[in-house]
């Protein structure tokens, strides 16, 4: 056994929104842990002074990979994450337990960083809808959120695109499964009626990937208000609409270049090749997403996405 999960929690005088800040959903995402322990020690010594509302810190999501500095403890915690009576595993434990704080909260701010070079960049969600994949009625208020967080890219699309990803895997033998497989943080707290934005700092290891989380928390701080803080300035955004991915159908199926998030890719430019050498080609003008530079079969080579007509 592992834990217990630490949630600290600042409380202001006035009425405002209560936020949660996540770091360490994946236990080697170092930045989340670092970036929410300034933080804290911010607010306590009075730097960051709460004012209005409610902000919980929960510095490490998951203890058990962040002790073992791994991605998972026993499986990716920002999967298939919902209450579930009858936990099969560790992170179904420690998804109990998030699933309840996250439903206390109004907003999310999760924290994250990834593996190859790159800058970071912010996910949110859906535009306002009353479909079966995500309803959701927050699409201003969280595209606000995710404008304010220093951030130049912000990408959405996520939910339908991993769908996509389902339907290649089970059209290439493996198990069906459900598009639940794809819930994470923000997919539950939008499902639970609040919002929230995944913010990608940079590289795991690199200091500046905590200062770019602190300064994100300051940001969402003084955004909603539970600060008296500067409106944070807002940059220029490239907006990305997720609309396909390039799955690692077999062993041999590989990257072909060296591809980050955000990168542009014009129609026909060589993006992946198959095992018996076939090459696959954007097909359309876009971006690359995600990109994994060693798949295995039934996981996406890279996602791709289009220059979205939304603006936040």
């Amino acid at each position: 056994m592992h834990g217990p999960i630490e949630s600290i929690r600042f409380s202001g005088l006035g009425a405002g929104p209560a936020l949660i800040v996540l770091g360490a959903v994946h236990g080697n995402e170092i930045c989340g842990p670092n970036a929410i322990r300034r933080a804290i020690a911010a607010c306590r010594s009075g730097e960051l002074l709460i004012r209005r509302g409610d902000v919980t810190f929960v510095p490490v999501a998951n203890p058990k990979a962040y002790l073992q500095n791994t991605r998972e403890g026993d499986r990716n915690l920002n999967r298939d994450l919902r209450e579930k009576p009858y936990p099969a595993d560790y992170e179904d434990r420690i998804g109990n337990r998030l699933c309840s704080l996250l439903r206390q909260h109004d907003v999310l701010l999760d924290i994250h960083s990834f593996k190859s070079p790159g800058v970071p960049f912010t996910f949110f969600g859906p535009e306002n809808n009353r479909g079966e994949l995500e309803a959701f009625r927050h699409a201003d208020a969280e595209g606000a959120l995710a404008a304010c967080l220093g951030t130049t890219i912000a990408i959405h699309g996520w939910l339908e695109n991993y769908a996509r990803l389902l339907a290649v895997r089970e059209r290439i033998g493996f198990p069906c499964t459900s598009i639940a497989e794809g819930w994470g943080t923000t997919e539950y707290i939008r499902f639970s009626g609040g919002y929230g934005v995944t913010l990608e700092c940079g590289l795991h290891d690199d200091p500046v990937s905590a200062e770019v989380g602190y300064s994100a928390i300051v940001n969402t701080l003084a955004h909603l208000g539970l600060t008296d803080g500067p409106a944070p300035a807002l940059r220029p955004q490239t907006v990305i609409h997720m609309v396909d991915v390039i799955v690692c159908e077999q062993a041999g199926d590989r990257l072909e270049g060296r591809w980050k998030t955000g990168d542009a890719v014009a129609a026909g430019d060589l993006v992946a090749r198959r095992a018996n050498g076939e090459a696959v080609r954007a097909a359309r003008p876009g971006f690359i997403i995600f990109p994994n530079a060693n798949p295995k079969p039934g996981e996406g080579i890279c996602h791709l996405g289009v220059a979205s007509d939304r603006r936040i």
